[in-house]
C-alpha cells in the first residue's frame, strides 16, 4: 500500500535488506521547484454514480472498514459490515447485492473462500475483491482465479464509485 501511494504521488521507494544487517527503506516524494506554485486540486472530481443497493463490506482493518463504509453510504448505498469471513457468513443479509471483500484476511478463510460460500447462500450475488497486493501476485499465489473483479488498494473515491457501479451493473455470475 505504501508503494502504491508513493507511485501515485510521483515518488520512489528504495528498499535494501541484508541478512544480519537489517532493512533500510527510503521514501522519496516529489518536491516543488523554488517559487513554483502547486497544481490546484479540483474542488470535486467526478465521483461517479452511486446507488441504493445493499453492500456487505468485509475488511479486517477497522480504519479501512469505517472509511470505506462512510464513502459507500455517502454514495447512497446501504452497507452492512463484518470484520472477517466467518462473521460475514453469519450476518450475510438476505437482500445483499454486492459482497465487497478483502482478499487476505486473518482467521483461516480468505476472501475467495468467503465469496465461494456466499455465492452458495446467495446465488446471483455480485463480488468485488480488494487488496493491497498486485493482481499478478494474487493470481500467482492462487489466492484469486483469473477474471475476477479486483479493486487495488489504495484507491480514490472516484475509482471506488466507478468500480462498485461497474460490478453492480454487470450480470451476476459464478466466480471463474
Amino acid at each position: 500500500m505504501v508503494y502504491g501511494f508513493i507511485k501515485q504521488t510521483g515518488g520512489e521507494a528504495k528498499i535494501r535488506s541484508a541478512p544480519g544487517k537489517g532493512t533500510t527503506v527510503e521514501l522519496f516524494f516529489p518536491s516543488l521547484a523554488q517559487g513554483a506554485a502547486a497544481t490546484p486540486i479540483p474542488a470535486r472530481l467526478g465521483v461517479g454514480q452511486g446507488g441504493r443497493e445493499h453492500i456487505m463490506v468485509v475488511e479486517d482493518d477497522p480504519f479501512v472498514r469505517e472509511n470505506l463504509t462512510t464513502q459507500l453510504r455517502a454514495l447512497g448505498y446501504r452497507v452492512t459490515t463484518a470484520e472477517g469471513a466467518a462473521e460475514a457468513l453469519a450476518r450475510l443479509p438476505e437482500d445483499v447485492d454486492l459482497l465487497f471483500t478483502d482478499v487476505v484476511m486473518p482467521g483461516g478463510m480468505n476472501g475467495r473462500d468467503l465469496a465461494t460460500q456466499a455465492l452458495t447462500l446467495r446465488p446471483g450475488l455480485r463480488v468485488l475483491f480488494t487488496s493491497g497486493y498486485s493482481r499478478d501476485a494474487l493470481l500467482t499465489e492462487g489466492r484469486l482465479p483469473p477474471g475476477v473483479q479486483l479493486l487495488g488498494k489504495p484507491y480514490r473515491r472516484h475509482e471506488l464509485a466507478a468500480k462498485v457501479r461497474e460490478v453492480l451493473d454487470a450480470p451476476p455470475g459464478p466466480l471463474p
